[in-house]
């Protein structure tokens, strides 16, 4: 059997590496012939992750089609989020739990979307419904790939099965989920050693909204206050990468992983501005609002602003 692919967006975090792993497992011991990779370098939260359970770092693509025929895809469905000649290989399956938009294939696939708070929780249910045994590590590396997407299950998009998960992944991997989540969390809020340029792409996915190129990045502090301070410095890095990009409108979430608030720095034309705060039903000052307990891109950004670009 020839071998395929599997990996997650763009700029991965521990949802895009970890399920990758997990999912390139499941597939292999259901008979497939697959590698994990990434679409780019792991964060910090990541690198902590892998290096608690063991696992080293996927190697990173900037193309498929010259390895392999087909892909497996992961935590993304969007082409543009996904590896540059996405359009160039077949997609066999794809396991994720955000919004469907602007995908296409020429064949039958395999497709499985479910409304969780982390793909990782999809992948221990697969587990599950194959018989098929969840080792130790990769337990703790899907425990914290759903740490991870749910701030540790405080966000809105926590579901009850995603709190399944984690007691059952804690208990296969012999940790207390809430003093090793915290840590992991942490391990991923520090910003000082990083450029501004750099904070702005760790964790950023553009979306089309009705023809408007929409970039939304999201940086986790413990220290909201001290992360402003750097704020005309960020301005100037998302005008910068606008302009380079062709994006429309750029947003910046910097979220405090303590209390589950955020404030969001946003640059555009006016009129993308306008339809932001139309999103939000706040005013932007200086280009600045506070967006307390908004702590989710996928259930609290991209849905208003999808309603209010469309609508």
């Amino acid at each position: 059997m020839e071998k395929e692919f599997v990996f997650g967006h763009q700029n991965p975090d521990t949802d895009a590496i970890g399920t990758a792993i997990a999912f390139s497992y499941l597939q292999n011991k259901l008979g497939y012939n697959t590698e994990a990779v990434a679409l780019g370098e792991p964060n910090d939260e990541t690198a902590y992750a892998l290096k608690k359970f063991g696992f080293k770092a996927p190697r990173v693509i900037k193309e498929a089609a010259p390895e392999v025929k087909a892909v497996m895809l992961v935590d993304h469905n969007e082409p543009q989020q996904s590896v540059s000649d996405i359009d160039k290989v077949k997609v066999t399956h794809v396991v994720d739990h955000h919004r469907i938009m602007n995908f296409n294939t020429a064949d039958p696939l395999y497709y499985r979307a479910e409304p969780m708070g982390c793909t990782s929780t999809i992948v221990w249910k697969m587990f599950n419904e194959n018989g098929i045994e969840i080792p130790e590590k990769l337990a703790g590396l899907m425990l914290s790939a759903i740490i991870s997407d749910t701030l540790l299950l405080k966000s809105p998009t926590t579901t009850d099965d995603d709190k399944k998960a984690v007691e059952a992944l804690a208990k296969i991997a012999n940790v207390d989920y809430k003093e090793y989540g915290l840590a992991m969390l942490k391990a991923g809020t520090n910003i000082s050693n990083k450029s501004e340029e750099e904070l702005i792409d760790l964790d950023a996915k553009s979306f089309a909204l009705n023809g408007h190129n929409v970039r939304v990045a999201q940086i986790n502090v413990v220290d909201l206050p001290e992360a402003l301070e750097r704020k005309d410095a960020f301005l100037k890095a998302m005008e910068s990468a606008s302009n380079d990009n062709g994006y429309d409108m750029f947003m910046l979430l910097i979220t405090n992983i303590l209390d589950s608030d955020s404030e969001a720095l946003v640059v555009g034309s006016n009129e993308t501005k306008e339809l932001f705060e139309k999103a939000f039903d706040k005013k932007l000052n200086d280009s600045e609002v506070k967006l307390p307990g908004v702590v989710s891109r996928k259930k609290q950004v991209v849905p208003p602003l999808t309603e209010a670009f469309e609508g």
